[in-house]
């Protein structure tokens, strides 16, 4: 069994066709998605898609590029949804500094509140960073002085030096289709220094479709074939892959249940 663990199933993208997307999900190997919140007012959405199905589960969380339009203040919104049984992470959160969407005083107010919410929810935070790698260091640390919590870095694209700091806070890696693309060879270099046991596996459906299908429309199925590269890295087998990626995720995200 493969976890998807970041995918975003409540996007137009899937209008209409969420069953059929998630069959197609099942007859490839993946048994679990975690969909990912971006907007508190598109909360809704994303929780019910997480309610239909029993192998899907949500997060809640303010996605960079929208902090200036939803800044929080606090973390109390974010604990409050939190508290439905379907969320089981906390984000994604955390800075771009590519696009800057959002300005970065924005950015890292909600960065902070959504680990403070993580704290006191004993959920992982979910972290996206682009171009930003010395500020989310600077915060991830100085948070984590205040007092510990867990999390990943989602769609790792980033240094050594971004991946050896999250490694040494306890944060696990998560690794998208950008890592099959022809062009990703440091990328991978880096990847291949991540400890078995601190791997995850994902998509970003719709968004950044593995090869062979880069270009498309991305979907959870798709997973399998950025775990079939991690595999080749690792040199390991597929199996031994994604037993390792799946309890991975079930070891950060314990409130999802396993399917039985």
């Amino acid at each position: 069994m493969l976890v998807d663990s970041h995918c975003h199933l409540d996007f137009p993208d899937y209008g209409g066709s969420v069953d059929i997307v998630i069959e197609r999900a099942r007859a490839a190997g993946v048994g679990t998605c975690l969909t990912i919140g971006t907007e508190l007012k598109r909360f809704p959405g994303v929780r019910s898609v997480a309610e239909k199905f029993s192998d899907v589960w949500c997060s809640v969380g303010v996605h960079p590029h929208e902090s200036e339009k939803e800044l929080l203040d606090g973390s109390v919104a974010l604990v409050e949804m939190a508290a439905h049984p379907k969320v089981v992470g906390i984000g994604e959160t955390g800075l771009d500094y590519y696009y800057e969407h959002s300005p970065r005083e924005p950015q890292q107010q909600n960065f902070r509140a959504h680990i403070t919410a993580s704290r006191l929810t004993n959920l992982p935070v979910i972290v996206h960073t682009r171009d930003a790698d010395d500020d989310t260091i600077a915060i991830l640390e100085d948070e984590m002085a205040k007092g510990s919590f867990t999390g990943l870095i989602h769609c790792f694209t980033g240094t050594q030096r971004l991946a050896d700091a999250a490694l040494s806070m306890g944060l696990y890696i998560s690794v998208s289709g950008i890592a099959t693309f022809k062009n990703s060879g440091a990328l991978r270099d880096v990847i291949a220094t991540v400890p078995m046991n601190r791997l995850l596996v994902e998509t970003d459906a719709p968004f950044l479709a593995p090869v062979p299908h880069r270009g498309k429309t991305n979907e959870p199925a798709f997973v399998v074939h950025t775990a079939t590269m991690l595999a080749e890295l690792k040199g390991i087998t597929a199996a031994e892959l994604a037993a390792a990626t799946t309890d991975n995720f079930f070891r950060l995200f314990t409130k999802a249940e396993r399917p039985r």
